[in-house]
């Protein structure tokens, strides 16, 4: 496991380091937390004892972190603040600290009273930012053609097949990279994909022809993939790196003269709206990415909103 090797990481005394140490093999795991969401908890964790060991003048031990007062952690808070980080940034570190206590609390280990006091920042009520279906029609064209892999015909076919799996089955990104060669949408698993997403969350999506057409061609332009090994590669025959298709959506963003929010997540997030303006209901959209709530599901309904007000404002002649 890669933490086990950031253990240094953490400012604190050897009894406080261990059990953080702890800590993060249990997200990793029994909760199998992504690789993403660990290296943040571990970035979070790293930052605040660091902050600690500074503020109390040594390395902060279980007892410090025990008898640590309102006014400390308030103190944390201000010291990131002056870094210039956002609202967002600073609600998740609270919440990394949040969950570090806790699980404190449920082995034992210690206790602190002062951990319930934290109040995170308000977050705006942040609105996905979709593609409409026009200019998803157009990064999907121009993609297949030769924005890509400087016009190698397996690359151009995978990037294909990874954009057509993000706007086509609404997959993250992680979750279209983490596919294996057996999984593949051909058949014999042609019309379905089994992903396993976040908190380990079993979904069934089905696969658009078009994106089981797309990933046929790149494993038809690409011979020799392990059948147990990774589906997507890049040149080197290892996993494909989802900077690779980050750095692929900036130069479509720059063809096509597509805003910055045009990311690859834009594409999942695309995928949900379109479905949503055509009439599918929000607890199918829900199924369809993975959400654990129906909350999560429903800030879409203000995009649609947004995008009928839009509408009625171009069209209506009474309009404004």
């Amino acid at each position: 496991m890669k933490s086990t090797n950031q253990v240094i990481r953490f400012h604190a005394a050897a009894d406080a380091a261990a059990k953080i140490a702890a800590w993060v093999g249990h997200l990793h795991v029994e909760k199998q937390v992504s690789p993403h969401t660990l290296d943040a908890y571990i970035r979070d964790i790293s930052q605040f004892t660091a902050f600690l060991a500074d503020h109390l003048g040594s390395p902060a031990s279980l007892s410090d972190l025990e008898t640590l007062k309102p006014l400390d952690f308030r103190a944390f808070m201000a010291a990131r603040r002056k870094t210039g980080i956002e609202s967002r940034t600073m609600a998740r570190q609270l919440s990394a600290i949040r969950t570090l206590y806790r699980w404190f609390d449920n082995e034992g280990i210690l206790r602190n009273p002062a951990v319930a006091t934290l109040r995170s920042p308000k977050l705006p009520h942040a609105i996905p930012k979709p593609l409409n279906a026009d200019a998803a029609r157009k990064t999907m064209d121009l993609t297949a053609s030769s924005v890509s892999g400087n016009g190698e015909p397996w690359i151009v076919a995978r990037d294909t097949a990874v954009l057509m799996l993000l706007y086509g089955c609404g997959l993250r990104i992680s979750e279209a990279l983490n596919l294996n060669r057996n999984e593949a949408p051909v058949p014999p698993n042609d019309d379905v994909l089994r992903i396993v997403g976040k908190g380990s969350k079993t979904r069934l999506v089905p696969v658009l022809p078009a994106a089981g057409e797309a990933v046929q061609r790149y494993m038809d332009l690409t011979p020799g993939l392990d059948p147990k090994g990774p589906l997507f590669i890049g040149k080197q025959g290892r996993r494909l790196n989802a900077r690779n298709i980050q750095l692929l959506m900036q130069k479509l963003r720059a063809a096509l003269c597509l805003p910055d929010t045009a990311t690859p997540h834009a594409l999942r997030h695309s995928f949900a709206t379109h479905l949503l303006g055509d009439g599918a209901d929000l607890r199918s959209i829900q199924e369809l990415l993975g959400h654990a709530s129906l909350s999560t599901t429903q800030v879409y309904t203000g995009v649609d909103r947004e995008h009928l007000l839009s509408q009625y404002d171009k069209a209506h002649p009474r309009a404004g």
